[in-house]
């Protein structure tokens, strides 16, 4: 088969409470919340298709990953291009993100609220 099968339309993230970790990640990603029902679902972006989209869905049972220990492994993690670091950094732990341990070059790791692993990159 050649050519595209789909388009990609989210990225879905599992979490307890959806509606507070969309606010953090639209204060971090700079996306707006364009759809949320009472509870269950939030969705940062534009319509499907046209710009990116992260959505939250409620998992009330949600067990954080323990990363980097393997107990209950990271099934996914974001990777946020930022221009200066130490301004993210300081951002992202003023919305409730922690400092996670490893770091490389070119990218520092942090958990959300919700405990989902994610880094902070740079050129």
């Amino acid at each position: 088969m050649t050519g595209m099968i789909g388009q990609l339309r989210s990225t879905v993230i599992d979490c307890p409470d959806p509606h507070a970790l969309a606010a953090f990640y639209s204060e971090l990603l700079g996306l707006p919340v364009t759809h949320a029902d009472e509870e269950d679902w939030v969705v940062l972006g534009g319509p499907p298709g046209q710009h990116p989209r992260v959505a939250f869905q409620k998992a009330p049972d949600l067990r954080p990953p323990t990363w980097p220990a393997p107990e209950v492994p990271q099934q996914l993690h974001v990777d946020v291009t930022v221009t200066d670091i130490e301004a993210a950094e300081k951002a992202a732990l003023a919305l409730g993100a922690r400092r996670l341990p490893g770091e490389g070059e070119g990218f520092r790791v942090y958990a959300d609220p919700a405990g989902h692993p994610f880094c902070l990159c740079w050129d």
